[in-house]
C-alpha cells in the first residue's frame, strides 16, 4: 500500500489566529483606555461643577465690557427692599463704566420674600428669550407693584413680562420647566457657599465686597481698573 503524503504544517493559519487574537486583545484595552479617560473626565466635570463659583458659563450679564478686566457680580433678590435701592446705583454705574466693567447678576431668593422665586423665575423666563436686562429693569421699577405681599404675585409678573413684548405661549412654558427652577437655585446654593448672607451682596472680580456709599462703590471700581 503506497505511503500518503505528510501534510506540511500551516503555519500561515496558526499566525493569522494568533495575529486577530493580539488585535482583539490590544482593541479592548484600548476601549478600556478611553472609557477610563471618559469617566475620569466626569468626574472632574461633576466637581468643578458643585465648586461654588462666583460667575459661571449660564450666569446673566447685564453688560459686557471689551475686556474682563474688572467684573462686578450682584447676588440679588427682586423683591428685596434693598435691592431696589441699589439699582439706580448700580444703573448709575452702569452707564459710568460701560467700556470698562461688566456687570452680572445672580438670583437669591430670600424664603422670606414670598414672590421672589416667582420673580426671579420671570426674569429666567425673560432671559431664555434674550430679554433678562430688560425683564431685570422692569421689576425693580415696578417692584412697589408685586413686592411684600403674601399671596402670589405670578399673573402681575406675568404681565410684566407681557409689557416687554415676550412671547407669552412661550413664557408660560418656561415657568412650568422644572429646569427654570433648578437653575434660579443653582445660583442661590453658589451664594451660600460662598458666604451671602442677605442681599444685595456684591462681588468684584471674585472678591466680596463690603460697601457704605456710592462714592465708595465707585472707588472700588476705578482701583481694580487702575491695577
Amino acid at each position: 500500500m503506497p505511503k500518503q503524503p505528510r501534510r506540511k504544517p500551516q503555519p500561515t493559519r496558526r499566525l493569522s489566529a494568533r495575529f486577530w487574537a493580539n488585535t482583539i486583545v490590544i482593541a479592548l484595552a484600548f476601549i478600556v483606555v478611553i472609557v477610563i479617560v471618559l469617566v475620569g473626565r466626569a468626574q472632574s466635570a461633576s466637581k468643578q461643577d458643585a465648586a461654588p463659583a462666583v460667575v459661571r458659563a449660564d450666569s446673566r450679564i447685564l453688560q459686557k465690557a471689551p475686556t474682563d478686566k474688572v467684573t462686578v457680580v450682584e447676588f440679588l433678590d427682586f423683591e428685596c427692599e434693598a435691592c431696589g435701592a441699589a439699582y439706580p446705583v448700580v444703573e448709575q454705574l452702569r452707564e459710568q463704566y460701560k467700556d470698562r466693567v461688566t456687570f452680572i447678576a445672580r438670583y437669591f431668593p430670600i424664603p422670606s420674600h414670598k414672590n421672589a422665586m416667582n420673580a426671579a423665575m420671570a426674569a429666567e423666563a425673560a432671559g431664555r428669550q434674550g430679554k433678562f436686562t430688560e425683564m431685570y429693569s422692569k421689576l425693580f421699577q415696578t417692584q412697589t407693584q408685586w413686592a411684600e405681599r403674601q399671596d402670589d404675585q405670578s399673573t402681575v409678573l406675568r404681565s410684566v413680562a407681557e409689557s416687554l413684548g415676550l412671547d407669552m405661549r412661550q413664557y408660560d412654558k418656561d415657568i412650568a420647566d422644572p429646569t427654570l427652577r433648578i437653575r434660579v437655585m443653582k445660583d442661590q446654593t453658589d451664594g451660600v457657599q460662598l458666604g451671602v448672607a442677605g442681599t444685595p451682596t456684591f462681588f468684584l472680580n471674585g472678591e466680596k465686597l463690603t460697601l457704605t456709599s456710592t462714592e465708595q462703590f465707585a472707588a472700588e471700581l476705578e482701583k481694580a481698573w487702575r491695577r
